[in-house]
């Protein structure tokens, strides 16, 4: 295995090339191989954002996000979560996109930030979407302080089951990995190459779909395929984790969260619940949005930004010279 901060790769192709910046492992819980990239402004960094992926989503993805980041101004540390992107998978099936519970995502986070944060300048913003929302949310709840303001896409603090209850799904998905059977799909599997863009629920933008699409057959290691059933308990247990949590409450932080207007996959009222308990906590609905809110077309990206750039003046003010 690789130490520590030892030179990881960037999947760079013509339609998406990897911005400036540099890949490392680093030593995750339980000593899991896990990536994680740096990507510098051009000029002199007015502060940092973390960046968490959702659930199957590589550091790639985000390359037109990082550079959104870096002409901002700000340094952007992204990663990939133990059991995605080139980090270490926990399953034999690589496909399966699997989970072993809240506490050791969270182990990941706290080592990620410590290989870097030697070269985070200060204040530090944290942008997460969807799982990586949710696990942004729930690093706040546990106690993380270092972080000047949050900003949060479709954030998975409620997942939509249909007409399933939480309880219900809980009470499964414990069964199953009580019986040894935690590592099967908890839905039909389905390989992202056999995915289309007609249909899908994430974005309303086909090329933005299908350049990700192209990432992957540049990379096939890349792909995540469906959630198993412990993927959902740890999802139902962070859900339940930060809705329970006290320090929400009382969190000194902007806090502002971003929802989907045609939302299929995370619970909006849930998001919104959490946003309205943190004092300096708001949430909005990009209208028409689909999930992906930072993937969508880019008049519903623009109104994330625009959140974004209002709290980003305000705890990291831009440089005089600096549009």
């Amino acid at each position: 295995m690789n130490g520590a901060n030892a030179p990881a790769p960037l999947i760079s192709i013509p339609e998406a090339p990897a911005p400036e910046g540099v890949a490392e492992w680093f030593t995750g819980e339980g000593g899991a191989r896990l990536r994680e990239a740096l990507f510098p402004p051009p000029a002199a960094a007015r502060g940092s954002v973390i960046l968490s992926p959702g659930r199957s989503e590589p550091i790639e993805k985000y390359f037109e996000v990082v550079r959104d980041l870096t002409s901002r101004g700000f340094v952007a540390l992204v990663h990939d979560w133990h059991g995605q992107g080139l980090s270490a998978r926990m399953l034999k099936d690589p496909l399966a996109g699997h989970a072993h519970d809240w506490k050791s995502f969270l182990g990941d986070y706290r080592r990620m930030i410590a290989a870097f944060e030697a070269r985070l300048p200060r204040p530090w913003i944290a942008v997460g979407h969807s799982m990586g929302g949710g696990l942004t949310a729930l690093a706040l709840a546990e106690g993380e302080d270092r972080f000047a303001a949050a900003v949060l896409s479709a954030p998975m603090l409620g997942l939509n089951l249909g007409r399933v209850t939480p309880r219900a799904a809980g009470a499964l998905a414990g069964f199953m990995r009580l019986i040894g059977r935690g590592g099967e799909y908890a839905a039909p599997a389905i390989d992202p190459f056999d995915e289309s863009f007609d249909g899908n629920i994430l974005t309303h933008d086909a090329r933005r779909y299908e350049l990700f699409k192209a990432q992957l057959r540049a990379c096939p290691e890349l792909r995540i395929s469906g959630p198993t059933f412990g993927w959902l308990l740890f999802a139902l247990k962070l859900c339940a984790r930060v809705r329970r949590s006290r320090r929400i409450d009382r969190l000194p932080i902007p806090l502002v969260i971003a929802l989907a207007g045609q939302e299929r996959l995370c619970d909006n009222p849930a998001a919104a619940a959490v946003a309205a308990r943190a004092p300096h906590g708001r949430s909005f609905e990009i209208p028409g949005a689909f999930h992906e809110i930072l993937m969508e077309t880019d008049e519903r990206r623009a109104q994330f930004w625009a959140a974004f750039d209002a709290v980003a003046d305000r705890v990291a003010p831009r440089q005089a010279g600096r549009s």
